[in-house]
């Protein structure tokens, strides 16, 4: 009898037709259990779901995904066994899963009764969710098709981004027991990241719990209300600040089809999206492996992203095994490559020493104008953006001072605080070239509101690659952006230089420090 009722089918104006709510009181009566239908908008019924006398378990419903419209396109349809109301797990049911409406048929004597119907509304409503006053099914005057159309095309007009607009629109997170400060100034660092990737950001959420949830992060209801106000606004990407680990990962994917990702992987994506010379693909391709192997899963599509579809929805244990060890021998191969490639880098390193040209390294955190001074000092051309992570590929370029000396000027991989282990360990092979520099250019963008803990992360990361007691000049860019005798006080508090890479007028100072110190007596 359940399976007879695949073969109805609903008119596209009614929400049930009266002869199937009949069939489906009379039935529910006998099971003394609820019976549930999720219908698409051509009436065709897609799932029978047979639950128990309180409530009904939706299944995956992955083959009706959600695409740019606000609305799923299937509508859920059960009974209720006492003729009671909808219950607020039917309400966070129909956000969670952006039903076109959900629909409950009150059972009384075998017979269909009141029905009870609710459905979304557009964003900025007073309320999210409408739910429509009982009324005896028989009396029922809804006209489904056009209804739903019109409300969802009011939906996506109260959207904030044009629909034609395909990047991916994210929602930030960040869920910290740090000091309220230092959890916006991370986010906002966050945005910049998000940008650089091209990501739309739509909303930005902060949580201060007493201590952190080992499975959410946050707690079970705060998720699905971000997960809800996310979909609200036709977001596809949830970004969290902070590193989830694999079982966060997955508790939260269970709750949601948006994707969810944290810090460390957007940073990963944007260096696979840079990364051009072999070296960089490589470092970027191990790093991805080493960060995604141990969330390798048989549930979700974490893998699927990656490398043609490995480690799809339901691989079972077997075809799982084999993708790990799939993984293991590529993460292999390409650290023998790392280290081929190393080599190379090391001989032509070692020529350079050999010919006596000394190297002067640019470093500093990402988007401080790295490129762009070693454009303006060399009068080169290399790639320019003002985004984060621009320059992946190190780049070097000869700089002539008077007197006929040379230097190498080199430009490197901006720095970040909180950089993905992975990716250090994947780009430590570049940064050994720092081992050989004469003298670092620690560039600092002094615009930025967090240039000091800028300056501290690089810090931290030069002592991480033992290089903190290489000799280094602090140089403030962009005194453009700031008041004259602003940027003076500032660089005497660091006894630093400071420059605008865009102005080559503003060098004098800079010059002659490189010169003080990379020869510095020796030669006169």
């Amino acid at each position: 009898m359940l399976e007879r009722i695949y073969r109805r089918k609903i008119s596209s104006d009614a929400v049930v037709t009266p002869e199937l709510a009949k069939y489906l009181a009379e039935l529910s009566s006998d099971i003394r259990r609820q019976i549930g239908l999720l219908v698409t908008r051509d009436g065709k019924i897609t799932h029978v779901i047979v639950g128990d006398a309180k409530g009904i378990f939706i299944p995956g419903i992955e083959d009706f995904p959600l695409g740019r419209r606000a609305l799923r396109g299937l509508r859920l349809i059960h009974t209720h066994l006492k003729n009671e109301p909808l219950t607020q797990d039917d309400l966070t049911d129909l956000a969670l899963l952006r039903f076109d409406l959900i629909a409950a048929i009150g059972v009384k004597d075998q017979l269909p009764e009141d029905i009870y119907i609710a459905h979304l509304m557009p964003q900025g409503s007073n309320n999210p969710i409408e739910v429509l006053l009982p009324v005896n099914f028989y009396r029922l005057q809804l006209d489904f098709l056009p209804f739903i159309e019109a409300l969802e095309e009011e939906m996506d007009r109260k959207r904030a981004f044009d629909q034609k607009d395909f990047r991916e629109k994210a929602i930030l997170i960040s869920v910290s027991t740090k000091p309220k400060y230092e959890q916006e100034d991370s986010l906002e660092e966050l945005k910049e990241l998000a940008y650089s990737s091209d990501v739309l950001v739509l909303d930005a959420v902060i949580q201060r719990p007493k201590e952190i949830n080992p499975k959410y992060l946050m707690g079970e209801g705060k998720v699905k209300e971000v997960i809800i106000n996310a979909l609200n606004k036709g977001a596809t990407l949830l970004i969290f600040d902070q590193d989830l680990n694999p079982s966060q990962i997955k508790s939260i994917g269970e709750l949601t089809e948006i994707k969810v990702i944290d810090r460390s992987q957007l940073i990963l994506d944007i260096f696979a999206r840079r990364a051009h010379s072999r070296d960089g693909k490589v470092q970027v391709e191990l790093a991805q492996l080493k960060y995604r192997l141990p969330r390798l899963t048989g549930k979700g599509t974490a893998m699927s992203r990656l490398m043609g579809g490995i480690g799809g929805r339901g691989p079972g244990e077997m075809k799982l095994e084999i993708d790990r060890r799939r993984v293991r021998d590529r993460i292999m191969l390409l650290e023998k490559e790392l280290k081929h490639l190393s080599e190379a880098r090391r001989q032509r390193r070692h020529r350079r020493v050999e010919r006596g040209i000394p190297i002067v390294s640019i470093i500093g955190y990402t988007n401080a104008g790295k490129s762009t001074l070693l454009n303006s000092l060399t009068k080169s051309s290399v790639y320019i953006e003002d985004k984060m992570f621009a320059t992946l590929d190190t780049s070097s370029r000869r700089l002539r001072f008077p007197r006929e000396r040379d230097v190498i000027v080199t430009d490197t991989v901006g720095f970040i605080r909180d950089l993905p282990t992975d990716l250090m360990a994947a780009f430590r092979s570049t940064l050994e070239e720092l081992q050989d520099a004469d003298l670092l250019l620690h560039l600092v963008d002094i615009s930025n509101p967090r240039f000091e803990k800028q300056i501290e992360s690089v810090e931290n990361i030069l002592k991480e690659l033992n290089l903190s007691d290489k000799k280094r000049i602090i140089v403030f860019n962009k005194i453009d952006k700031i008041a004259g005798d602003e940027a003076a006080n500032i660089a005497n508090r660091y006894n630093a230089v400071s420059v605008s890479a865009l102005d080559p007028e503003t060098f004098r100072s800079l010059l002659a420090a490189m010169e003080a110190n990379v020869w510095n007596g020796k030669l006169t």
